[in-house]
């Protein structure tokens, strides 16, 4: 089983807080798209006996394609590659993009996951990072989508964001749960290099919440998400029973995947490779039929420290008996100093030879996942 992913390198504008590789610039779409289904078919050989279960539209914003193009897509990797009978097809899409029509096209064309980037039910946060669609206008999409007949919804939320009160996030995550989506993925925001928001936090113009305040608005997310119902799965994302995303669970599984597009990732157990984060430069080399990426093989070391970051992330934990015995590390030996110190202070657990992290210890995931690594 393996997964593609389609990364979509266009937005309508560029929201604040983002360092995803995008263009606001559309003149070249279709000849971007062009280039697309032409690594599709040049990449036809990345898997070699594996089905495909899982293809992923993201990016940038892939809802701005128009149903046909996606429709292109699909059919040119149909044509190459072989599909599971059940394939979980996902598109990233902003609520701006999506009316009564094209959902029921999408739908047609068989989309049969929706993954909407609502971010926040506060217009006035909306407004601070730059998104295109208000509060009225995500609730509706949400809505409408539901009368086009998708039955497995994931919307993205953020917290932590300058300006947010515990009250606007406890709101947020209010309005989340009466809307009742299969899935929901809420971000901690971070400041990234080279934002908007890292320009304004240079200047003093904002000012990210405190490492307290990110602990009451984490708190309050696992505590109000397992109320009503949801599965805590991974750090940031919540389902319904039998509803994760397989897409997204093919990395933290560290299962193969296939990564199109530029800026894309691939990775298939013993390497991965990185598509150019450049449109022209990619649509160049496509043009002659070579793939602009670097790849990367990955030592044993690598390939243990992944498992830990991917693994360590989930309700899955780290199998500490397979780290032995597919690698020969014993990370209760190697580890153990750091492995007594996390237990003592409730942050991780071990139960039948698996390493889990507790609810207080996914807020410090990272540090955690660092001390571990080899």
């Amino acid at each position: 089983m393996a997964g593609i992913y389609i990364h979509v390198p266009f937005c309508k504008q560029a929201c604040y807080y983002c360092d995803f590789h995008f263009s606001t610039q559309h003149s070249y779409k279709a000849q971007m798209l062009v280039a697309m289904q032409r690594e599709i078919f040049l990449q036809k050989d990345y898997f070699s006996t594996e089905t495909i279960s899982t293809i992923y539209f993201g990016g940038g914003t892939p809802s701005l394609l128009s149903s046909e193009d996606i429709k292109q897509i699909l059919y040119k990797i149909d044509q190459y590659y072989t599909l599971e009978e059940n394939v979980e097809i996902t598109l990233e899409a902003n609520p701006d993009d999506l009316d009564t029509v094209k959902l029921q096209q999408l739908k047609n064309i068989g989309v049969n996951r929706l993954s909407i980037g609502i971010q926040s039910f506060k217009n006035v946060l909306l407004k601070k990072m730059h998104r295109a669609h208000n509060v009225q206008k995500a609730i509706t999409c949400f809505y409408d989508a539901r009368k086009a007949g998708f039955d497995n919804i994931s919307i993205d939320l953020i917290y932590a964001i300058p300006t947010q009160t515990i009250q606007m996030w406890e709101d947020d995550l209010r309005q989340a749960i009466k809307l009742s989506p299969e899935h929901i993925a809420a971000y901690m925001l971070t400041i990234e290099p080279k934002t908007v928001f890292a320009h304004w936090q240079k200047k003093g113009i904002i000012v990210p919440p405190s490492d307290e305040d990110t602990v009451v608005y984490f708190d309050m997310l696992t505590a109000s998400l397992s109320r009503a119902g949801y599965i805590h799965y991974e750090i940031s994302n919540f389902c319904r029973k039998n509803k994760l995303s397989k897409h997204n669970s093919s990395y933290w599984l560290q299962k193969s995947y296939l990564g199109i597009g530029p800026s894309a990732h691939s990775y298939n157990g013993v390497s991965r490779q990185y598509n150019v984060s450049n449109n022209h430069l990619y649509m160049q080399s496509i043009s002659q039929d070579k793939i602009p990426c670097t790849v990367e093989m990955l030592t044993q070391k690598e390939l243990i420290n992944e498992y830990l970051l991917t693994h360590l992330r989930t309700f899955w934990g780290c199998d500490l008996d397979w780290l032995k015995k597919k690698y020969n590390y014993d990370l209760l030996q190697e580890k153990n100093h750091k492995l007594k110190y996390y237990q003592q202070e409730s942050y991780i657990t071990i139960n039948n030879d698996t390493l889990f992290l507790t609810s207080k210890g996914k807020i410090l995931a990272d540090q955690i996942t660092l001390d571990f690594m080899v």
